[in-house]
């Protein structure tokens, strides 16, 4: 017999978690809640980048998530890492970039490194030695257009001469080594790139001061120079010109966990304007029950929870035959910009308290701006959905 519609549903879309991922998720929110939200002001106010935190992390089991088992990792699903990421964005974003780079910066040798690279790289840099890796794409004249980047890698005999620069890299400070993605036949367009694993002492490596920013300041982002910069071919990662396809790949693997930590700081704006709403009173009443405060709260928890739906599917779907690139675009514009619009109206709930920095919605509403932006602007993914829709 046939199922129906109805039955095929039930056996293939489930929308609770397993026990062993409530474990894990139990795990994050309890972690954020003892070594993550006491400090996250803190950090904030001092661009405090957070190393005890990320170690840790890392003896927990939160860091390092999709490394593979046969390299030290637990091998975690997308969409366990997106459970992770929410709670550890619920706490501070920033300090939750910084404990969850390394998932981005090892993705290009996950996905297209060789058993060496990744038993070295993976294993006995990241497991064993707990070392930091940044993800070097973006450059001063190629942010959104990725095709015009101009760092060059240059082949003599056994090696590659790398010049070039990345800008706004994240942990770029303390990392250890980078995965660097530089032009290898600039004539080719997007098949003339080539990914590189670049080691941070390698002569001609060299890392800027860090930029001080809006939010996100618990976050280290600076520049890193490349000058004449010596790289053995064994460091290339898969084979030249595959770069581009390498990095489009990465993005699938990463935009889900991007747009996860932004679902985490919707519900701690949607939860703090309960609390608030519920104590704070005008005319005589809890302002939650003036409709116009209301109803900003109830559209928050729409949001919210509409938010982490997408991303939770864009992330069981990732590596299946029903995944498109146009699911984790929808999940990290929708949620990037739902959780600025939670931001903005979290601030108006507190009204003048939240323009003040005792209250923790002031620093929500400048930490979330760079969801619109990091990882594929707000804009570049429509242009990807707009892409896949009209194919």
């Amino acid at each position: 017999m046939m199922a129906s519609p109805t039955m095929e549903a039930a056996a293939g879309v489930s929308f609770t978690l397993t026990a062993e991922q409530l474990m894990l998720q139990k795990m994050a929110r309890d972690f954020t809640a003892k070594e993550i939200i006491p400090v996250a002001a803190e950090f904030d106010e001092h661009a405090t980048f957070p190393e005890d935190i990320f170690h840790k992390a890392r003896e927990l089991g939160l860091v390092n998530m999709n490394i593979p088992a046969e390299f030290g990792g637990v091998g975690a699903s997308v969409l366990e890492e997106c459970i992770v990421a929410e709670e550890l964005g619920y706490g501070c974003t920033g300090i939750s970039t910084s404990v969850s780079t390394n998932s981005l910066g090892s993705l290009p040798i996950i996905l297209g490194g060789n058993d060496q690279q990744k038993a070295h790289w993976l294993g006995d840099r990241l497991m064993d030695r707990g070392e930091f890796v940044s993800y070097c794409v973006t450059e001063a004249g190629a942010g959104s257009n990725v095709v015009g980047m101009q760092t060059r890698a240059e082949r003599k005999g056994g090696s590659y001469i790398i010049n070039g620069s990345k800008i706004f890299i994240t942990n770029a400070s303390h990392a250890h080594f980078f995965t660097v993605f530089a032009k290898t036949n600039p004539d080719a367009g997007h098949k003339g790139m080539t990914a590189f694993i670049i080691d941070r002492d390698a002569p001609g490596v060299s890392v800027g001061k860090k930029f001080d920013k809006l939010g996100q300041r618990a976050s280290d982002t600076a520049e890193i120079v490349f000058e004449n910069v010596e790289v053995p071919v064994e460091n290339r990662i898969g084979e030249e010109g595959q770069g581009f396809y390498l990095a489009m790949k990465v993005f699938d693997y990463s935009r889900p966990g991007v747009a996860a930590a932004a679902v985490g700081l919707q519900r701690r704006a949607l939860e703090e304007c309960v609390k608030y709403a519920k104590e704070r009173e005008a005319f005589g009443v809890p302002i939650f029950q003036h409709q116009a405060i209301g109803h900003k709260i109830a559209d928050m928890a729409i949001n919210y929870e509409a938010s982490r739906l997408l991303t939770w599917q864009a992330a069981a779907l990732v590596g299946t035959p029903a995944y498109n690139p146009k699911l984790p675009a929808y999940a990290k514009a929708f949620a990037a910009d739902m959780a600025t619009k939670a931001a903005v109206d979290a601030v108006q709930v507190f009204g003048g308290y939240g323009f003040m920095k005792e209250y923790p919605v002031e620093k929500l509403l400048r930490d979330v701006k760079i969801f619109q932006i990091y990882e594929g602007t707000s804009e570049i993914q429509r242009n990807v959905i707009v892409r896949e829709l009209f194919k």
